[in-house]
């Protein structure tokens, strides 16, 4: 094919149109970026051996046209753009390839993207970007779902409050606590936070009949600080205590510190006891592990075909010695 002619290689010097343009999503801010960073030491009165598309409208007139010279370049350009065109589809259809072929090679290869991203959120624990557009998840929504985290996953060790305060509901004996989450897990920490929080005070729970009331704190001394890390750190933590949670991937009270630690691998993906009941199943993991806090064991059902206790291990077991016993996330279930 001859070469270009001279007026369109003269056209084009001024102002190379095809010179791609830096996508917004370039500048966009790091979804994931730490709120507050805690990493410089404890908070303030914690025990040294507690650490661990554009919608606007266009205002204002038009821009001005760039004059003759202006329009005769953009009319050569067009021209230019034409004539490519039809060159690449004359070499499609001489190939034999149609563009069923090449749309089928793009989704390949966005499959393939896709799945080398998925791949790493579930090994380090990253979680998956919501999709453009997207209506925002209520509460219940967000804790009937699973969130992809790696079971052997072992993070950074280091924890950010979840800011702000959520007052004790209730005028029974008041215990403060804070929520401190891993940094890098990639998990809804406000979610976590609101759980926690609804879940203690509910009438169901260790608040039940104005016993107790629960305060989230943001800084001071809490009375127990209630922590979700990675299955690695939380065993680091429970073995200040002398406790195994490597076993079964279980979370604990690390009774020798302040942290109630909860399994971010048991968060995000549940147990194979409560089966798609992931929502139910976070209700027991806090109120279990808060009843140890709380000064209660472990004890068993007894009953066949009755409920679960809250306090027996049901991440392990729901039936046992010829029991059949059903789960169940409450201290209180008939309250």
């Amino acid at each position: 094919m001859p070469g270009p002619r001279q007026e369109y290689l003269d056209a084009f010097h001024e102002d190379d149109v095809f010179t791609p343009g830096t996508p917004a999503s370039a500048h966009a801010a790091d979804a994931y970026a730490s709120v507050t960073d805690w990493s410089d030491g404890p908070a303030a009165g914690l025990r040294s051996d507690g650490v661990d598309d554009d919608d606007t409208h266009p205002t204002g007139p038009p821009a001005p046209g760039k004059g003759a010279k202006g329009r005769t370049f953009t009319g050569i350009a067009a021209a230019a753009v034409t004539t490519v065109l039809a060159v690449v589809v004359a070499g499609q259809v001489a190939d034999g390839r149609g563009g069923a072929d090449a749309q089928s090679q793009s989704q390949s290869a966005t499959d393939q993207a896709r799945d080398v991203r998925d791949s790493a959120s579930r090994a380090d624990g990253r979680a998956l970007a919501p999709e453009p557009g997207a209506a925002p998840l209520t509460y219940d929504e967000k804790m009937g779902r699973t969130y992809p985290l790696g079971a052997k996953l072992k993070g950074s060790g280091k924890f950010d409050a979840v800011p702000g305060i959520a007052e004790a509901p209730g005028t029974g004996q008041k215990f403060t606590y804070r929520v401190d989450v891993e940094q890098g897990l990639g998990l809804d920490a406000e979610l976590f936070a609101e759980a926690v929080h609804k879940t203690l005070n509910d009438q169901r729970s260790w608040a039940h009949d104005g016993a107790r009331t629960f305060e989230r704190v943001y800084s001071g001394r809490p009375d127990f600080v209630i922590t979700l890390a990675s299955p690695g750190t939380t065993a680091d933590w429970c073995a200040k205590s002398g406790l195994d949670t490597t076993v079964d991937n279980v979370s604990c009270d690390s009774a020798a510190t302040d942290r109630v630690m909860i399994n971010a691998y048991r968060w995000a993906q549940g147990s194979r006891t409560y089966g798609d009941k992931i929502h139910a199943y976070r209700q027991m993991l806090i109120n279990h592990e808060v009843g140890h806090r709380l000064g209660y064991g472990h004890v068993t059902c007894d009953k066949d075909g009755g409920l679960a206790p809250v306090m027996q291990q049901q991440t392990k077991f729901i039936d046992h010695d010829g029991i059949h016993c059903l789960p169940n996330p409450w201290p209180y279930p008939g309250s």
